[in-house]
């Protein structure tokens, strides 16, 4: 009788660049957070996939939207209609009524409180009855599986779309933190940036993101693991020819250095301000990397090197956060939300 179960418990992870819900433990939604309107009348034409395809090849009667820049939301509208849709991929299909909604929703743990409020407007007029919001970083080591109640120090760096999130946990809350507003759209931008000074080729965002995933590294020297050179066609900045540029993983560390080092400063700055004990406790754990940034070739190798801690790739570092605020929806007294 699903025709009439009017209560539904979700997660989601809303992220910069992919926004992932869980509902009864399972990854049910796994969409670009980009939402497509009609420029008239502002109605929905596409959301997650179908919107990500139209995005950067639209007429003017549409215009594609990604509603979060930098982790929070920077279109309140078109956030809330594109959680609507993703909201409507969980429960389509077998209700004749939309469910009371109980939601666990991730957040930057620099969020301003203005920017907390934008996210539990949005989950309240797409459906939410019950929000909660919980920090990336603390759904990130829950999702890897840290015991964040425990009197022992853990480090998260949580490298997203459009913020890096890094954290010391202990005894279920956050004892040092840092929020950087610079993640993989930082990077995109940067290959953006340097394709155009160095090769004097226009590369869409899109085209960066490709370039980023097949030959992007954070070191030099990859060694055995080194990619093949990745072949990028486009228009030339000056004479509009078409142009094809061979681009090798070495050109593209170097091109994400400035980016990189913020990051690794961020993590020193964390740490200075880390009590001993938990000091200790992390540099005996390792330090963990989640998010899509912990994926670029080397990095966690190159943070090793610098900071003399070891550093270790979550196993599904793109799912972490999501996962942490499913196991936060099913735990919901055990862990410390932000009301």
């Amino acid at each position: 009788m699903n025709w009439f179960s009017l209560n539904k418990e979700i997660a989601m992870d809303l992220g910069t660049a992919n926004t992932i819900i869980i509902c009864d433990g399972k990854i049910v939604v796994d969409e670009p957070s980009v939402v497509a309107l009609d420029r008239r009348t502002e109605r929905m034409i596409a959301v997650g996939d179908k919107a990500k395809m139209m995005y950067e090849k639209t007429n003017p009667e549409i215009r594609t939207i990604r509603p979060l820049r930098d982790g929070v939301i920077a279109d309140f509208n078109a956030c809330e209609q594109m959680m609507r849709g993703l909201i409507k991929m969980v429960h389509s299909g077998n209700r004749l009524f939309s469910p009371s909604l109980k939601m666990v929703i991730g957040v930057p743990s620099g969020s301003t409180e203005v920017e907390l409020r934008a996210v539990r407007d949005s989950a309240e007029h797409a459906g939410g009855r019950e929000v909660y919001l919980i920090f990336e970083p603390m759904a990130a080591a829950i999702g890897i599986g840290l015991d964040v109640l425990a009197p022992e120090g853990n480090m998260i760096v949580d490298i997203g779309g459009g913020s890096t999130e890094i954290a010391v946990i202990s005894l279920g809350g956050i004892v040092a933190d840092k929020s950087l507003r610079i993640a993989g759209d930082e990077l995109t931008a940067d290959i953006q940036e340097y394709m155009s000074r160095q090769h004097n080729v226009k590369v869409s965002e899109r085209m960066a993101e490709r370039i980023k995933i097949h030959v992007g590294a954070a070191m030099t020297d990859l060694g055995e693991d080194a990619p093949d050179d990745y072949v990028v066609h486009g228009p030339n900045r000056i004479t509009a020819l078409p142009m094809e540029v061979p681009v090798c993983y070495q050109e593209i560390a170097h091109c994400l250095e400035k980016t990189i080092a913020k990051i690794e400063t961020a993590v020193l700055s964390a740490l200075e301000e880390t009590p001993p004990e938990l000091y200790a406790d992390i540099v005996k754990n390792g330090i963990w990397l989640t998010g899509g940034g912990a994926l670029l070739r080397g990095l966690a190798k190159r943070l090793t090197d610098k900071i003399n801690i070891e550093f270790h790739v979550a196993e599904d570092p793109l799912h972490s956060v999501a996962k942490g605020t499913g196991v936060a929806l099913k735990n919901i007294n055990n862990f410390a939300f932000l009301m």
